[in-house]
């Protein structure tokens, strides 16, 4: 006798493929039977006229790595659809925290996983045994950027040969511990310090591993497409697979021009043999730190060091004359303005008004320049701040959602306060209302096969993402043309709508719309 039989249901597999009419079975937490069971024995009976069954969704790129040891977390995931999510992106992973500079990698991490209070991981392992009763499955990348900052903090410059091989000595133990993969923030201090070849020599244990290797590029803007060839060239000289986190070229004057050169480039790389695909957010908005408006060589010393520096009128000035003119980084307020930033998470009495205010108005309000009034915002909250900025084309993503490797993601961050971007709350059910329902550039079936096989593949996870014999019984229930994000911009925190059930290794933790309090997840080991 089954578990759960899900009878007359418009089966999605999560292969592309078109969908067909047809009964599941579910039995110890796998899928048993597919095909006609009406005459089957079951537990449970649920009649899926009028909806669609698929794979339970999976996010590959959140940081939610903090925010899952809260009791209450899984609301906005599970109505969303999320069965498996990856934390632990753009080399910005809360464990290991170990060192004299964990405080100091604790603060700089907070607007994207949150604020932990006092908890510290100093091993990717006790991390785990933290996170073992969840209402959903999850998995770790090792954030380089983490373990730079735990041996080395925030200085620029080479790493010495002692703090080498103690970074190499944390990734070897973190892969040990069962992390899916690594990330890098090449974008970020201090990762952005690293040239390529020292980079890849710091890599050089991954050599022909299979581990992969998340990428949010050193640019997204005016120097994408050099960006990207610096990860081709990566992955040339290590032979393990690369994923090019969140692909997306930032500003107008590089919209509908670099992304169809760089998925053309990349095609050129998979015929060649490289491991290369991509993910991509069906937001033209993103979020990230507000100080990474502000160039790289600023953020030297970490966070206290910075505020310092925008508080001295001489550093300040500097700082302002880079951002007006430069462009060997990813120069944001120049790209897409300062009418297109706006901060969050802010805390102070004097500028708690202004959370979401694009900076533009924020600087109108006060009377000011739009630099001076960046640079006191930031000095006044401890550099500890998020933001919402708009910067890319909605045809470049339309483009990379069509392209064969591709998969999609939320780069969902969780600050312990101030405005979400709504990508938190409701990305699986944007991508179907606007990019299948909407503008139509792909079919549900090919929505479902980008959010289900084809980011289970990414990391290996063979009994996920698809609705087969012997699969992981991790699945969605719901009418297409009723699911919807709910959340905006101005009211992010409203979960999506019409997600009827989900199930987690077979067990419903979503019924009928309702949360079963059942927390049957726990971690994806490697």
């Amino acid at each position: 006798m089954l578990d759960t039989k899900i009878v007359n249901a418009r089966v999605i597999d999560g292969s592309g493929r078109a969908a067909v009419p047809a009964d599941v079975g579910i039995l110890g937490g796998k899928i048993a039977a597919i095909g006609d069971l009406k005459e089957t024995a079951a537990g449970e009976t649920i009649d899926a006229r009028g909806r669609a069954l698929t794979p339970g969704f999976l996010d590959i790129h959140r940081h939610a790595d903090l925010a899952i040891l809260s009791p209450d977390f899984g609301d906005w995931e599970l109505r969303q659809g999320l069965t498996t999510i990856v934390n632990g992106n753009c080399g910005l992973s809360a464990a290991p925290l170990a060192g004299p500079h964990r405080q100091e990698v604790r603060r700089y991490l907070a607007p994207i996983t949150g604020d932990a209070g006092e908890l510290c991981f100093p091993t990717v392992g006790e991390y785990f045994r933290q996170c073992a009763s969840l209402p959903l499955h999850a998995g770790e990348l090792i954030g380089m950027g983490t373990l730079r900052a735990n041996a080395a903090g925030f200085r620029p410059g080479p790493l010495t040969a002692a703090e080498t091989a103690a970074i190499q000595s944390a990734l070897d133990r973190a892969l040990s511990d069962g992390a899916l993969g690594v990330s890098l923030g090449l974008g970020y201090a201090p990762e952005s310090y690293e040239t390529t070849e020292e980079l890849i020599s710091l890599l050089s244990p991954l050599r022909r591993s299979g581990v992969v290797i998340s990428v949010h590029m050193r640019q997204e803007g005016d120097g994408v497409e050099t960006a990207l060839s610096e990860m081709l060239a990566v992955a040339r000289a290590l032979e393990t697979p690369v994923e090019i986190s969140h692909l997306k070229a930032i500003g107008r004057r590089n919209w509908r021009r670099a992304v169809p050169n760089m998925l053309r480039a990349m095609e050129k790389a998979r015929a060649e043999g490289l491991d290369v695909s991509c993910d991509v957010y069906p937001y033209s908005a993103g979020s990230t730190q507000l100080i990474h408006v502000l160039p790289p060589e600023s953020h030297a010393g970490g966070l206290e060091a910075l505020t310092a520096r925008l508080r001295a009128p001489e550093a300040r000035a500097a700082i302002r004359r880079r951002m007006e003119t430069g462009a060997d980084f990813e120069n944001i307020t120049l790209l897409v303005g300062f009418e297109n930033v706006r901060p969050t998470g802010l805390r102070t009495p004097e500028y708690a008004p202004y959370e979401g205010v694009p900076l533009s108005e924020i600087a109108r309000d006060r009377g000011q320049d739009p630099f001076d009034a960046l640079f006191d915002l930031l000095s006044a909250e401890g550099g500890t701040l998020g933001m919402i900025d708009t910067i890319a084309s909605e045809e470049d993503i339309a483009e990379i959602l069509r392209a064969p490797f591709s998969s999609v993601i939320s780069d969902a961050t969780y600050p312990g306060t101030g405005l979400l971007h709504p990508r938190v709350t409701g990305m699986t059910a944007e991508l179907l209302r606007h990019f299948v329902r909407e503008r139509q550039d792909l079919t549900l079936e090919e929505a479902v096969n980008r959010l289900t096989l084809r980011p289970a593949e990414r990391y290996g996870l063979a009994a996920k993402g698809r609705i087969a014999l012997g699969a992981d019984a991790d699945l969605c229930l719901f009418d297409p043309e009723g699911f919807r994000p709910v959340g905006t911009y101005a009211d992010p925190s409203r979960a999506a709508a019409g997600m009827d059930w989900v199930f987690v290794g077979g067990c419903p933790v979503l019924r009928e719309g309702r949360r079963t309090g059942e927390r049957p997840g726990g971690v994806l080991r490697r």
